[in-house]
């Protein structure tokens, strides 16, 4: 057994001894291409994303804006006319829509603000 292990172990020595020398002949001769990296693979597009992501980021953001402020501008107006036609239950509510209208202004803003910066600013960088 112990003839093994001796002989084993002299071989496993000679085996990296000889890696350590052929590697340098093998890294010299050797012809390595890169394959799957951006310089290889072919990146044309169409362009066709160039014009859809911004039209769909305007869409949504309209969305977002007009969406809330067609149920709350009928509900304002309807609080209103209550109170012209002297209904103080119903206008009462007057107060309840105006700060809902500002408050969801103020938070699309900020959003559409953030949308339009992040897919607008960054589909204009990349080159053809």
């Amino acid at each position: 057994m112990e003839d093994k292990s001796s002989s084993t172990s002299v071989s496993a020595e000679q085996v990296a001894v000889e890696q350590k020398t052929a590697t340098p002949e093998k890294a010299s001769t050797e012809h390595r291409e890169a394959y799957g990296t951006a310089k290889t693979e072919n990146l044309r597009d169409s362009g066709l994303w160039r014009i859809l992501l911004p039209a769909v980021v305007v869409l949504c953001c309209l969305a977002l804006f007009a969406i809330p402020l067609i149920i709350l501008v009928p509900l304002l107006t309807g609080s209103i006319q209550a109170l012209s036609a002297g209904n103080a239950a119903e206008s009462q509510l007057l107060w309840v829509w105006v700060t809902m209208i500002v408050i969801e202004v103020v938070v699309a803003i900020f959003i559409i603000r953030g949308l339009l910066k992040i897919f607008l600013t960054q589909a204009g960088n990349y080159g053809t």
